[in-house]
């Protein structure tokens, strides 16, 4: 191949790096996803107990006196004072959208979450629920809401320590002069049915009935109620996540080719594998603390953009990034719709979702499980 500027035979030119990272396939799936996300926001800001029609709903959120208003945007992200505007932009801008954004970060997290404990199991099937770490993160908020509700200022860091707990645990426990696949994906049934089964013995010391619905909704995963708080909770964490699993899409092609080829490469597998398990970590975490634990979608988002775009994971994170916020922005649009004015936990739509479509997948390939 000639490099366009120097006419190097092995140096790639510019666009063939690019096509590294997006072709035909990668894009139309971009697109289409944000079509699909700007249309379910628009649906969810267009109802709601404030009564308004379509076009001033719409007219709401394009409004450019909110847009390209400093003091509302540093009101959102950091917590300012909301300037004066419209009641109809009030309320799009400071209730309905917030839910939309929290769906987007939620999704972008399970996704890329789900994506990389695949590749480090090297099994389509792996996700942060079945490796414990949606559980111990769950856990420890749990945990927090019913006995230390003075912390719950800190619930991304708890949910971040919870799941890395349940990780280390799941790795302290397949670990036999190294860790296979196989082994994490066991040892990871193991701890999450412990902390599950520990998550239901803390209803019991719950005396308000509050904490107890408020619990119910973290454990099946719900968005009612998230605003701008939730918003500047989750989009740091949700940032460094999505820019490390960028960064690590080389090694994660890597971890793919199987151990012995890695370490044949140069590779340290326990170093990388550990490490980059930490990021999914931090994405599920993220994820975990402004919507609870939300089934699902960490498992089916990778595997439905790896059938679209390879197996590539260059290309699979960026899909990620993309189809995972269109599936959870759909799925609460349902939650919210659905039963209307009874609000379902986006949890219970996505597992709707969620079973048949691997039903689906159970009858169409012979094989599952290893990528």
């Amino acid at each position: 191949m000639v490099s366009e500027a120097t006419g190097d035979a092995t140096t790639p030119s510019r666009r063939d790096r690019l096509l590294e990272w997006f072709d035909g396939a990668l894009i139309t799936l971009c697109l289409g996803s944000v079509i699909v996300v700007v249309a379910g926001g628009l649906v969810q800001v267009s109802f709601g107990a404030f009564s308004m029609t379509l076009v001033e709903a719409w007219q709401a959120v394009f409004n450019p006196e909110v847009i390209f208003n400093r003091q509302a945007w540093n009101a959102f992200l950091f917590g300012g004072e909301v300037p004066e505007m419209n009641k109809q932009s009030l309320i799009v801008w400071n209730i309905r959208l917030p839910r939309v954004f929290v769906g987007i970060l939620v999704g972008m997290n399970l996704a890329v979450s789900g994506a990389i404990f695949q590749a480090v199991t090297r099994n389509e099937l792996a996700s942060p629920f079945i490796l414990g770490v949606s559980s111990g993160a769950g856990l420890l908020i749990l945990l927090t809401l019913v006995v230390f509700s003075g912390l719950s200022a800190f619930l991304p860091l708890i949910a971040s320590a919870g799941g890395a707990l349940a990780f280390v645990i799941v790795y302290g426990i397949a670990w036999k002069n190294g860790t296979s696949p196989v082994r994490l994906v066991l040892a990871g049934v193991i701890v999450g049915t412990i902390f599950g089964s520990l998550q239901t013995a803390l209803f019991f010391f719950a005396d308000d009935i509050g904490v107890v619905q408020s619990a119910i909704a973290w454990t099946t995963g719900s968005l009612t109620g998230t605003d701008w708080e939730q918003v500047r909770m989750a989009l740091p964490w949700t940032a460094v996540a999505m820019l490390l699993a960028l960064i690590s899409s080389r090694q994660l092609n890597v971890l793919l080719l199987g151990e012995n080829t890695a370490q044949s490469l140069g590779m340290s597998v326990e170093k990388v594998r550990f490490a980059l398990s930490g990021v999914a970590v931090l994405a599920a975490a993220a994820s975990i603390a402004v919507a609870g634990i939300v089934g699902f979608v960490g498992l089916i988002v990778p595997h439905m953009v790896r059938n679209i775009v390879g197996s590539d994971y260059k290309k699979l994170i960026i899909g990620c990034l993309f189809a995972g916020p269109a599936l959870m922005v759909v799925a609460d649009v349902g939650a919210r719709l659905a039963l209307n004015p009874v609000q379902v936990p986006v949890g219970i739509v996505t597992g709707l979702i969620g079973g048949p479509y691997f039903l689906y997948l159970m009858r169409k390939q012979d094989k599952m499980g290893e990528i």
